[in-house]
């Protein structure tokens, strides 16, 4: 897993789990997301979240 969501940041919206080729990303119980195992390390998360939250680890 090369992609990590910082919950600090993340607003909750929902768009990186909409483009995740994969379906790595998931909700959280506090309205946020993270980057399970299924990740396959493809970026489109990263570019479709609106406030940057997600980077490479």
């Amino acid at each position: 897993m090369a992609y990590a969501i910082d919950k600090e940041v993340c607003v909750g919206c929902g768009a990186c789990e909409s483009t995740c080729p994969a379906s790595a990303i998931s909700a959280t119980d506090d309205n946020k997301y993270t980057i399970g195992d299924a990740c396959v390390d493809c970026g489109a998360c990263a570019a479709a979240c609106p406030v940057s939250a997600i980077a490479q680890k």
